[in-house]
């Protein structure tokens, strides 16, 4: 196996030294250079760098300039910028123009030498222009929206910069998320999705850090929180706009510091993490209203992505749908259900308030309600398109329980119009499916769904 090379640019011979030492005790081999213009030389000379780090403040210009270059020059080169500390602004620009990562003086060698891992990593698994299988099977489409999203998540999993996935509800902003983590270095790490709304206010800093046992009442034993949990994989924080303002203030020290502490421990923790987040509510909205913090929003939208709502992509809802249909037949165990032509043309006038996830809805109403595997305009059951069909009375259901979910309370209700259905038809299936209203296939649905059969 060949030896990795770094070229390392400062102009303080103690700190080159000191990086020497550290990344020759990873067995690294080392360049070094003082200026940008002795950087430069040596990335013309040398066919083999696998990395780069360079100090921010150079004799001869800044390393946000050698950012610059090498992306012209070297851009499969991960170059990482070296800044002082407190100085967060400059290290944000650095990632914005293209900086894989960053790391701030006095340089913590642990943290170094985890960004020094990571680096290696994304050198040597070079993606080809193919789509990965995760890729190709995970984000279906052919429109020129998809292709466009696929190359900046490509890019974008190059980087550790914290990306902002913005989108309506429904577009897939997790599974973008998840496909920045799977096509980049951390991709072996932990994946931890965290959806920031769901999470009572009191619960919010025990779950995001962790506490000590007898912390606090209840505390009856150590537990890690999503940022240790995430440690040396990604950390995704869905409708991070949700976040109350105090809690906020904790997560941009995580972020900014790298470290945590967990309640009831003394000392904090560095963790190594990548930060991806979104939301489907407009930030500087929520800004001007002060209900997020502008210096969490600059931390965590370094680089901002962009989810095309699905009205925008007509040509990949054909796509999409087979898809979904193929997974609903493997799910009920159903013959697959096809779309006529009437059907996806509909489905690509409409405009999918929901995206993708009204789509998902849409289509197993449908697969339950068709008639000989085929769905039909009127199976869609589109506000335009609507379709005629008989109710049922039934009797006055007995009033929700405290402590029952609505689902369950209605899962009820429908077993037991199922069983009555059953019962006078002599459980003749079809009969019984009649009498209710649905087709056959939408009876086998539901006997499989609520485990009647």
């Amino acid at each position: 196996m060949t030896t990795a090379t770094a070229l390392i640019i400062d102009d303080e011979p103690d700190i080159r030294e000191l990086l020497e030492i550290t990344l020759g005790r990873m067995d690294i081999d080392t360049l070094s250079a003082a200026d940008l213009t002795s950087a430069r030389q040596i990335l013309s000379d040398n066919k083999q760098i696998d990395l780069c780090l360079t100090d921010m403040n150079l004799p001869d210009g800044n390393g946000i300039e050698f950012v610059d270059h090498i992306q012209k020059e070297r851009p499969d080169v991960p170059v990482a910028v070296i800044t002082a500390h407190g100085t967060m602004d400059a290290a944000i620009e650095a990632l914005k123009k293209g900086a894989f990562d960053f790391v701030s003086k006095p340089v913590d060698l642990q943290r170094l030498r985890d960004l020094v891992s990571v680096a290696l990593k994304l050198a040597s698994n070079q993606h080809s222009d193919d789509d990965s299988p995760a890729m190709s099977e995970k984000m279906l489409g052919k429109s020129k929206a998809i292709d466009s999203l696929k190359a900046k998540i490509k890019k974008l999993a190059r980087s550790q910069a914290p990306v902002f996935v913005s989108g309506e509800s429904g577009t897939g902003k997790e599974l973008v998320a998840r496909l920045i983590h799977e096509e980049g270095p951390r991709k072996d790490g932990p994946f931890i999705p965290v959806n920031c709304g769901a999470i009572p206010s009191e619960l919010m800093e025990s779950e995001f850090f962790g506490h000590k046992k007898g912390s606090f009442t209840g505390a009856v034993a150590d537990k890690e929180g999503f940022f240790q949990a995430a440690n040396g994989g990604t950390l995704f924080l869905d409708e991070v706009a949700d976040l109350p303002l105090a809690m906020q203030v904790k997560l941009l020290r995580a972020i900014q510091e790298k470290s945590v502490r967990s309640i009831g421990a003394q000392k904090e923790s560095p963790v190594d993490i990548r930060i991806l987040s979104a939301t489907h509510k407009d930030l500087t909205l929520e800004i001007d209203e002060n209900k997020f913090r502008q210096d969490l929003y600059y931390r965590i939208n370094v680089i901002q992505l962009d989810v095309p709502p699905l009205r925008t992509r007509p040509e990949d809802i054909a796509i999409l749908a087979q898809s979904i249909l193929g997974k609903l037949s493997q799910t009920y165990e159903l013959p697959e259900a096809k779309l006529s032509g009437a059907a996806v043309e509909i489905l690509k006038d409409y405009t999918f308030p929901g995206n993708v996830r009204e789509l998902e809805n849409i289509l197993e109403r449908a697969f339950t309600l068709c008639d000989d595997d085929t769905i039909r305009p009127e199976d869609l059951d589109l506000p335009t398109h609507q379709k005629n069909s008989e109710t049922i009375q039934l009797e006055k259901p007995e009033p929700m329980a405290e402590g029952v979910s609505l689902e369950d309370f209605l899962e009820e209700i429908e077993r037991e119009a199922i069983t009555k259905a059953l019962e006078e038809t002599r459980w003749n299936k079809t009969a019984a499916a009649k009498k209710l209203g649905i087709t056959f296939r939408a009876l086998r649905y539901r006997l499989k769904k609520l485990n009647m059969e």
